[in-house]
């Protein structure tokens, strides 16, 4: 087994920035995958104009890749925020305003997967309160996302860079994703498993690993510390794929790391040209 054996898109919100966010599925073509992910790309607007959201899905089939992952409107990201759906008041219905434009605009390319960020916990706003809004909203993005066949991805981050963000462990996350599940009896939430974050929060990976998989949708990577490519950390990178798949994961791999002080095309070298295409 090993990296060669797995399913691997490029994410292109954190890879391939330094091009314009139009050029970026060539790119990633250029290097030899075959499939991309993105955050939402708009930050400043959750429902872009027409012909935007036309010129990025005409740039995505023009390269010939799939988009395989995408998220709802987060905020700005990167940068502070880390999702809005539980923020009361603007972000909130902005985050509500997205949901079909997003839904839509995946759907457009063969994408089944979207990813919700909860959001930060807001000064003087009781957390029981942005609970019960996320569960609302996430409600509402589950019923979108199965409208087109999709899966609702929630997202476990790390403490230590997103110290107000309260989904920072693998527990916290899956709870979320059974409450939505409950309440919409769609069964289509899912965890999205981000190594990396799970390891900045010193989580027990291979546990990890074996409790959730079944509940997985998504798997994220990045070597820690640094978030860098494989192979620039400690991490087992290698391995704990290998456990994945041993574990029944059969998904996608999200690459979210950051290329360093060198064009992106040249981050990938821990993986042969050859294998970069997904099978």
């Amino acid at each position: 087994m090993g990296f060669a054996d797995q399913r691997f898109n490029v994410n292109l919100s954190i890879l391939f920035t330094e091009l314009p966010l139009l050029e970026r599925p060539a790119a990633a073509a250029a290097a030899g995958f075959t499939a991309v992910e993105l955050w939402w790309p708009w930050i400043d607007t959750p429902t872009p104009e027409r012909s935007e959201l036309d010129a990025l899905r005409r740039a995505v089939e023009d390269a010939g890749v799939r988009l395989t992952g995408l998220n709802f409107y987060a905020g700005e990201l990167p940068g502070p925020d880390r999702g809005a759906l539980s923020l009361p008041g603007e972000e909130s219905e902005r985050f509500r305003a997205n949901i079909d434009v997003a839904a839509d605009f995946a759907q457009s390319l063969g994408c089944t997967a979207l990813n919700a960020l909860y959001g930060n916990r807001v000064d003087g706003v009781d957390p029981a309160e942005q609970d019960a809004l996320a569960l609302e909203n996430l409600v509402r993005a589950a019923r979108a996302a199965d409208r087109i066949g999709a899966v609702l991805l929630i997202e476990a981050l790390n403490a230590p860079e997103s110290p107000r963000y309260p989904l920072v462990s693998a527990p916290a996350a899956v709870a979320v994703v059974d409450r939505v599940n409950e309440a919409t009896g769609l069964g289509n939430a899912r965890f999205l498993m981000d190594l990396y974050h799970l390891s900045m929060n010193g989580e027990d990976l291979p546990a990890v690993i074996d409790r959730y998989t079944a509940r997985t949708g998504h798997v994220q990577i990045a070597d820690n510390p640094g978030r860098g490519a494989p192979g620039t950390g400690s991490l087992p990178l290698e391995d704990l794929l290998d456990r994945l798949a041993k574990a029944g994961y059969e998904g996608w791999v999200g690459l979210e790391y950051k290329p360093g002080d060198r064009p992106s095309a040249e981050a990938f070298d821990w993986l042969p040209a050859d294998r970069r295409a997904a099978r």
